[in-house]
């Protein structure tokens, strides 16, 4: 047995299958003018067979062709759909010899096949489709990345994802896993009575947080738009519609660096829910995450990829203050009190870099950012952070320096902030003016003039969906969970 494809390798390989396609048109047959009426997936078809009573049960299958193994008159492959492998056993003399032929001859690893015939179980115990006839409907022009080795190039499995799916088994369950993440939460937030709605992505105005918007034209209007770089204002003006509960699942667009977790494109979850807050919102992160983990994982527990600690969702979820987490990590009960000057000494004794054109809060983030944040490995809300970060919170009754909000912080990265809304327009007129650094927003009139009208008091929580899959997956970076990632055009492929 051997598993190399039927073809001579020595050969230019995709000379060698255009000359193979060539014949077959000639002959009177085309590929790719055919197809197949499938009843099953691959995992799906399996599940039909009953122990022991072989040849009873009927299917039709179609997939790429992954595995060859010729054994003169009868042959064993494997042919991949989107649920996995499964086995097929070609006989000369169920086909004849002619059929038997074209399917030896004229097929090649990579080429999409269907095939007709009754399921039984080999010796081995695996259950395999006894071919009656096939079909072929599409030609691999080339051949597929060498088995044992697969893609070499990192950027080439960015860059043909496609191929990268085909013959990286769990880079295919991993972003299918993905879907299923994106389907429960639209499922969960369903079961709750929020209504998922859909936004604009372009945008006169870049509003609902601070980032650098990529620039387009609108040729018909004269006038340029913004990608959108967050949904909240949008979803704001429904609450004030009377929408009391929305969400969106959607594309954010933002001009900024490319890192382990930024991609300039990412999929950010939005939900708002009227007469709640901050306080609601965590209830809704921690059961929408549990049962998610339950449901779709089969677990609670996952493994942390970069500490290997094990992260228990069904646990205790710590709170803590951004405060006392800053004066820990400094080592200075008096943190908040020091002048900026003592401040930057302050960080620079921690081995950080500091711009002395910062603000003092933004100093103070940094510290939070590169020594605290990575460190918050199991579940964590971090409670009431400085009112410069976000101009959309309500300030803290008991602390007015403070918001509140919370980021969840899980894995050592924030996964999803949330705020008690501001509903006040001459509170957030003035937050919005007031803002510095590089925390500073553009002024959404629009949305201020819809408060005016009044929107009731709401819970607001953002969730990004990508960093949650490198959690719950286990990937290394976001390119990882992402189909296709942003690349610099060119390259290798």
């Amino acid at each position: 047995m051997s598993d190399t494809p039927p073809t001579d390798i020595s050969h230019d390989q995709h000379a060698v299958r255009r000359q193979k396609l060539a014949d077959m048109r000639a002959g009177g047959f085309d590929p790719f003018r055919a197809n197949v009426a499938t009843t099953h997936f691959s995992a799906d078809a399996k599940a039909l067979y009953v122990e022991g009573q072989d040849n009873v049960v009927k299917v039709t299958v179609a997939g790429r062709l992954v595995t060859f193994r010729v054994q003169g008159g009868s042959s064993f492959v494997k042919i991949q759909d989107q649920q996995g492998p499964i086995q097929l056993y070609f006989r000369r003399d169920v086909l004849g010899e002619e059929r038997y032929g074209v399917f030896k001859k004229g097929l090649d690893l990579g080429d999409i096949i269907g095939v007709t015939g009754m399921l039984f179980k080999t010796k081995t115990g695996e259950i395999t489709v006894r071919v009656d006839e096939f079909t072929l409907v599409a030609k691999a022009l080339h051949p597929l990345p060498e088995k044992w080795h697969g893609l070499s190039d990192p950027e080439q499995v960015y860059r043909q994802r496609y191929l990268d799916l085909i013959v990286n088994a769990e880079s295919r369950a991993r972003l299918m896993l993905r879907s299923r993440i994106v389907s429960h939460i639209r499922r969960f937030l369903e079961a709750q009575q929020f209504i998922e709605v859909e936004t604009p992505v372009l945008e006169s105005t870049a509003g609902g947080a601070a980032a650098r918007p990529f620039v387009t034209h609108h040729n018909a209007l004269g006038v340029d738009f913004f990608l959108r770089i967050a949904t909240e204002l949008r979803l704001k003006r429904l609450l004030v519609g009377g929408f009391d509960r929305v969400f969106e699942i959607g594309r954010i667009f933002r001009n900024e660096g490319v890192s382990r977790r930024h991609n300039p494109e990412f999929t950010m979850l939005e939900v708002y829910q009227a007469y709640s807050d901050h306080r609601g919102m965590m209830k809704l992160i921690k059961d929408l995450l549990t049962t998610l983990c339950r449901d779709v994982l089969g677990t609670t527990k996952i493994k942390h990829a970069a500490s290997g600690q094990e992260i228990d969702f069904a646990g205790e979820w710590r709170e803590v203050n951004y405060k006392d987490l800053i004066r820990e990590a400094t080592g200075d009960a008096e943190w908040f009190a020091r002048s900026k000057a003592e401040k930057i000494a302050g960080a620079e004794k921690l081995g950080l870099s500091v711009n002395p054109a910062w603000e003092e809060f933004e100093i103070t983030n940094e510290i939070f950012s590169k020594k605290i944040e990575p460190t918050l490995i199991q579940p964590t809300f971090v409670m009431k952070l400085p009112k410069e970060l976000c101009p959309l919170a309500k300030i803290s009754l008991d602390d007015p320096t403070t918001i509140d909000v919370f980021e969840l912080t899980i894995g050592g990265m924030e996964v999803a902030p949330a705020y008690s809304e501001q509903n006040d327009p001459d509170v957030q007129r003035a937050m919005f003016e007031a803002q510095a650094g590089e925390e500073k927003q553009n002024i959404d009139h629009d949305f201020l003039l819809a408060l005016e009208h009044g929107m009731p008091p709401a819970g607001g929580m953002g969730v990004g969906i990508d960093r949650l899959c490198i959690l719950l997956t286990g990937a290394e970076s976001i390119r990882d969970v992402i189909l296709f990632p942003q690349l610099r055009p060119g390259g290798s492929a």
